[in-house]
């Protein structure tokens, strides 16, 4: 295998994007997913396929993980009892940089870091803000946490795939501040959902509402750049039958990481609570689970619907 070879592992609607970024930058790519789809779509962009997370590790000295929660990092990567055998960590050659772009619990990210290392190894914890458009159009900002060093050699990874990268300080701070900025997004897409049903039930329209909320104080990113009502802003999930973007299960998930953190360090997130009970109720639901977060809108509106 070639030494410049770049394993990534997790190709789902933010991974594949990534991926695709760092091939049109010239990068020699290593994928494995257990989505045959997506993995057929890279191979036909120029990746080479692995069988098994193992074979990316033998194959390359640099390794991109981009995966849904805590549990499929430490499967990935082999940290526990029932997956050690045929994880990264395993067949980890020294000197390999691995960067995890997954939102997991800090302490998930500090336990594999240890993982990594006992294997003279580098291990960067490396979420993104952004989204599926940031991650199309390689506009993502990386909070990473890790030595100095390695986010020097990282950065010229995520610099292809993002326009912003943040050194947060050591392992887990790029999660610390990864959880913090999806719970304030969280209350955000609530906020600005709940907001714009109340104002179109009292007659006003949508892109109207839009542009002067968005003129005003009550302008965020859930409102200017992903407004949850579909055709107000086109070309996002929204407005294409909230598909392919970040479904209400994964923000669920990132939510309770935060209520998770909150009980770590006794930090009370009083709206943050209220958020993640929403998207609980969301996450719960079928018809809503898979679906973008910005679903919301029509979870608000359908509740007004059936009082009537």
């Amino acid at each position: 295998m070639a030494s410049n070879l770049v394993g990534f592992v997790g190709l789902g609607n933010m991974g594949a994007h990534m991926a695709r970024n760092l091939i049109k930058n010239g990068v020699k790519l290593m994928v494995f997913d257990l989505d045959a789809k997506r993995v057929a779509e890279l191979k036909s962009d120029g990746a080479e396929v692995a069988q098994h997370p193992a074979d990316v590790a033998v194959a390359s000295k640099t390794i991109v993980t981009m995966l849904p929660s805590s549990p499929h990092v430490r499967s990935v990567y082999g940290t526990t009892s029932e997956t050690v055998d045929n994880g990264l960590v395993a067949h980890m050659q020294p000197g390999t940089l691995c960067m995890d772009s997954s939102t997991i619990d800090r302490s998930a990210s500090i336990e594999v870091a240890g993982a990594v290392a006992l294997k003279k190894s580098a291990y960067v914890d490396a979420p993104v803000s952004g989204g599926v458009v940031g991650a199309e159009n390689a506009t993502l900002t990386f909070m990473v946490g890790g030595d100095k060093a390695s986010f020097d050699r990282a950065t010229q990874y995520l610099s292809m795939m993002g326009k912003n990268t943040v050194h947060c300080g050591n392992v887990g701070c790029g999660q610390a501040a990864k959880i913090v900025n999806n719970m304030m997004l969280g209350i955000q897409m609530i906020g600005t959902a709940e907001g714009m049903n109340l104002g179109i039930k009292m007659g006003l329209d949508p892109k109207l509402l839009a542009s002067i909320i968005n003129t005003s104080s009550g302008r965020c990113w859930s409102s200017d750049t992903y407004n949850p009502v579909p055709g107000v802003i086109e070309d996002i999930p929204p407005s294409k039958g909230y598909t392919g973007g970040f479904g209400s299960a994964l923000m669920c998930k990132d939510l309770g990481l935060a209520q998770n953190a909150s009980t770590e360090v006794q930090a009370p997130i009083l709206l943050g609570s209220l958020a993640h009970q929403v998207y609980r109720i969301l996450a719960n639901d079928p018809k809503y689970a898979n679906l973008d977060f910005g679903i919301i809108y029509q979870f608000l509106k359908n509740q007004a619907e059936k009082k009537q």
